[in-house]
């Protein structure tokens, strides 16, 4: 059931039936495509994910695509509280090694165009420390 508290619409547990997966297929079919939210903003912030390109108050900001990827999970996430495991599993693809400062260190890097101020209130959401 963890996959439905990552986003799934739906999830089969093994071992299932294709009587069961039939219908449920058709459903998700009969649903239609999702619409892809492409421009995500915060505030004067504007992420374009077709582009791959982050401006702030209509000037570009380059950053590495790790970069992107964090200040895009970081504002897909915006007003959630959110762990540096959920950070690392999402952006980097692996499991948390509470050892690491990964986290710490690219939110340092995506810092840096903004005054810390913005940081605070708009752009990072609150970090809970790892369990």
């Amino acid at each position: 059931m963890q996959s439905l508290d990552k986003g799934a619409d739906d999830c089969l547990i093994k071992p299932f039936s294709f009587t069961e997966l039939s219908p449920r297929a058709r459903a998700q079919l009969r649903r239609g495509p999702r619409t892809v939210q492409t421009v995500l903003r915060v505030a004067d912030l504007e992420l374009d994910r077709v582009e791959r390109k982050v401006e702030r108050g209509g000037k570009r900001i380059e950053l590495t695509s790790k970069e992107f990827a964090l200040l895009e999970y970081l504002m897909r996430n915006a007003g959630r509280r959110i762990t540096r495991a959920m950070i690392v599993e999402h952006v980097w693809n692996l499991s948390f090694d509470t050892t690491t400062n990964i986290v710490d260190v690219y939110v340092n890097y995506i810092h840096k165009p903004f005054t810390p101020d913005q940081m605070k209130r708009q752009i990072v959401p609150l970090l809970a420390k790892p369990a």
